[in-house]
């Protein structure tokens, strides 16, 4: 355990050993199996989960009933909801596993106490803030501005290893359009070809 984490840090800023090894003091292994929960809709947030191994997805259920997804966590990646972890306020989403998962949990306090032991994380904490800014804004872009033809061609593109592990029924929701219309959409391009 530790390996993914480790990789992912070393993209991002430099360690020393000690920093790193201090640091994985701040994490507790969690594992997940497939459909477990790591968040319900209306708890609280109170972590950050880092992906060693598997597959998450953070979604909210509507009056109606119809999933709606917002994230695909895989390895490497990070999955939460920051709204109800900053602010304390029950969680609009839930969280809960794809596929059989292994997770490294940092909960608020401890991340706290991990940038005041070790500074260089709040560096690492800005760059991925900053990128999911950057793909926040890209993907409400797409959603105002695409059909959803195009969204499902990006989503292809950018996430090539989601695509394989997922549901066509998720990827549907992500895209905010019905199993049927992907159906339809999948038809057609392999139509094309």
């Amino acid at each position: 355990m530790f390996e993914v984490l480790r990789s992912h840090i070393q993209k991002r800023i430099t360690l020393t050993d000690a920093e790193f090894e201090k640091a994985t003091t701040f994490f507790i292994p969690k594992k997940l199996r497939k459909k477990q929960f790591l968040l319900q809709q209306g708890d609280v947030s109170k972590s950050i989960a880092f992906v060693e191994k598997g597959c998450l997805r953070c979604y909210s259920v509507d009056a109606s009933g119809v999933e709606h997804i917002v994230q695909f966590a895989i390895e490497d990646w990070w999955i939460s909801d920051p709204y109800s972890g900053l602010t304390g306020q029950p969680s609009d989403y839930a969280i809960d596993a794809i596929e059989d998962s292994e997770l490294l949990l940092l909960e608020i306090e401890a991340r706290d106490h991990l940038l005041e032991a070790i500074p260089k994380f709040e560096r690492l904490f800005r760059i991925l803030l900053e990128n999911r800014l950057v793909a926040n804004q890209r993907r409400i872009s797409s959603a105002l501005g695409t059909s959803a033809d195009e969204r499902y061609l990006q989503f292809l593109k950018s996430y090539p290893a989601i695509a394989q592990r997922v549901p066509q029924s998720q990827i549907a929701s992500y895209l905010g359009i019905t199993p049927q219309s992907l159906s339809r959409i999948r038809r057609a391009l392999t139509d094309r070809k």
